[in-house]
């Protein structure tokens, strides 16, 4: 990897989600790939967290400004698809910051192969308190703040938070 490529990677893992901003892109698991062609041309690889994704207009927006004012002169965001983003992409720095900022991890994803059954019923989870560390929660709504999250409350010390939803 050239100085320059790595120069853009570099820029380009301190974007930070707009909706989760205490992750970075890289530590979220959605950029792919940094590319640097020719001099300054860069071509980044971005992935949603589910298609549709609102925050993925902001993203690349943001991308964009940071490196133009980096230097790069001309900045190519694309979306990739597959293979589809899962929440297992998300980095140990990524799970931690999370939950320092008071958000439930996700657990690890579902494996699964072929057509995924659709079910009406709310998701069973072990989900732990991200402010004292009990397992006594209980799901108050599957949406949250963000079509990615749920929110739940804490039997233990009685605090709401939200979940990230294993995808």
């Amino acid at each position: 990897m050239s100085r320059t490529t790595e120069r853009a990677r570099r820029v380009a893992e301190r974007v930070t989600d707009p909706e989760l901003p205490m992750l970075s892109l890289a530590d979220l698991g959605v950029l792919r790939d940094v590319d640097v062609v020719g001099d300054s041309h860069v071509v980044v690889d971005i992935t949603p967290t589910y298609s549709g994704c609102p925050a993925m207009a902001a993203m690349r927006d943001d991308l964009v400004r940071e490196l133009t004012g980096a230097g790069f002169d001309r900045v190519e965001v694309r979306v990739s698809l597959q293979p589809a983003w899962t929440t297992d992409w998300i980095t140990p720095a990524g799970r931690a910051a999370l939950a320092a900022a008071g958000i439930s991890p996700p657990g690890p994803a579902p494996s699964t192969s072929g057509p995924i059954p659709l079910s009406l019923l709310p998701t069973a989870r072990q989900v732990r308190c991200p402010q004292c560390g009990s397992p006594a929660t209980e799901l108050v709504s599957e949406f949250g703040s963000t079509a990615c999250k749920a929110q739940y409350r804490c039997t233990e010390c009685l605090e709401p938070f939200d979940h990230v939803k294993e995808i």
